[in-house]
């Protein structure tokens, strides 16, 4: 399988190229620098160059409050790009991968999302990964939308979160003795590396397009999150004070219950490893 690969440098991205080379497969991957989405010339003559398969795309700007302060910027590379490359994959009759949130869901079901439920986003960054959804399913038969929730990896996590939760919360751990973390809003953090891992698996067996769910099992809040974190560090002079912020973090509005569930992978014998297994994996790897 020979695949294109937007993203490389991303938590994903690392884990995808990671995972690919080692499973053997023609990879040939792009890092914002080397390829802007945007550049919609560049991406064309590159896919003319290149002739994959599939196009795996991993960039997002996925920055929640910055979305909603600049909607013009997310729509351009959470939709707009993701329309240009879906319809140039598409006359070159390319298979084409992107991903998506669970933040395209208003959390009102109160229960796990599946990929039959019908999404409607609160913020500027769940509506412009929704209009993403539909444009490359729309744009390009082929098209696979692989949702997933609270993406952590890598040593350093990412670069424009500047890192992510684990990490943010192992840097606090080093002078507080209580960190406040929300209770109130339920996921299910997911591990690159086996987001990377099952999406490779998924691919390899041609399966249907449309959309995916693929986040690690089970579900937390995230002070349960973090109370597992400090627990498996064996971290003993910090406790997590648990607050409600009623939906709302840093002036944005998100989905109270937002976890979802992988139904469809069942079909092609895949299944994601729980979060608990997961988190205690990410541990063990940040610790080497």
């Amino acid at each position: 399988m020979k695949i294109m690969l937007l993203g490389k440098s991303g938590q994903l991205g690392q884990e995808i190229q990671r995972e690919a080379t080692e499973a053997g497969f023609s990879l040939s991957a792009f890092s914002h620098e080397e390829l802007d989405i945007t550049d919609e010339n560049k991406f064309s003559q590159l896919l003319k160059e290149i002739s994959p398969q599939i196009v795996v795309n991993t960039t997002a700007y996925h920055v929640v409050p910055d979305c909603d302060l600049y909607p013009e910027k997310a729509f351009a590379v959470n939709c707009f790009a993701v329309k240009r490359m879906a319809d140039i994959t598409a006359k070159h009759k390319i298979s084409f991968v992107t991903y998506s949130t669970d933040y395209v869901f208003d959390g009102g079901k109160n229960n796990f999302y599946t990929e039959e439920d019908v999404p409607n986003p609160l913020q500027m960054y769940g509506i412009s990964k929704y209009a993403g959804e539909i444009a490359a399913l729309n744009y390009n038969p082929q098209s696979y939308v692989i949702r997933t929730c609270g993406v952590y990896g890598g040593k350093q996590g990412s670069k424009s979160k500047k890192g992510n939760f684990i990490l943010s919360i192992l840097e606090t751990a080093k002078n507080q003795k209580e960190i406040e973390v929300a209770d109130d809003q339920i996921v299910n953090p997911t591990y690159a590396h086996d987001l990377a891992q099952k999406t490779l698996e998924l691919l390899i067996k041609k399966p249907q397009p449309g959309i995916y769910h693929l986040a690690n099992s089970g579900f937390c809040s995230w002070a349960d999150f973090s109370e597992k974190i400090i627990e498996y560090q064996k971290i003993n002079h910090v406790t997590i004070k648990r607050v409600s912020l009623g939906g709302e973090y840093k002036g944005v509005r998100r989905p109270l219950y937002s976890a979802l569930v992988s139904v469809k992978i069942q079909k092609y014998s895949i299944s994601m490893p729980s979060w608990e297994d997961a988190l205690q994996r990410y541990l063990q790897y940040l610790n080497l």
